[in-house]
C-alpha cells in the first residue's frame, strides 16, 4: 500500500485478497483463467484445453462463477464463460509471469 492511497481497514484488503487467492489456489482453475483470457468459450473447449473431467471442471467453473471472477451465459445448449474480473487477470499475470522468469533462471 502506499501513501497515497486513500485509508482503507487493512483486515478488509487482506481478507479480499486471501478469498480470491483462495479460489485461485488450484492449477485447474489458473489453467481456466488463462485459456478465458482469450475472450469467451464453451465449457466442452474449456473440457478439452483443462483435460479433466466434466464434473470436475464445472465444480472449477462454479466456484469461480460465484467469486465473481467469470461471468457466463447461455446460447442454445451450449454455456459461455468469460473472464469478468480483470483484477483476477492481472493478479494471475503478474504471478505467473514472475514464477515463470524464476523457473527459466533469468531472476
Amino acid at each position: 500500500m502506499n501513501d497515497s492511497a486513500p485509508p482503507v481497514e487493512l483486515d478488509a484488503v487482506f481478507e479480499q485478497a486471501s478469498d480470491l487467492f483462495a479460489v485461485l489456489s488450484a492449477p485447474s482453475r489458473l489453467k481456466i483463467l488463462h485459456f478465458l483470457c482469450d475472450g469467451e468459450r464453451s465449457v466442452n473447449d474449456i473440457l478439452e484445453f483443462v483435460g479433466s473431467s466434466q464434473p470436475n471442471v464445472s465444480q472449477h467453473l462454479g466456484l469461480m462463477y460465484r467469486a465473481g471472477i467469470l461471468g457466463k451465459r447461455k446460447d442454445g445448449n451450449q454455456v459461455l464463460y468469460r473472464v469478468v474480473s480483470e483484477r483476477a487477470t492481472s493478479i494471475c499475470r503478474s504471478v505467473c509471469t514472475q514464477i515463470a522468469i524464476d523457473l527459466s533462471g533469468d531472476a
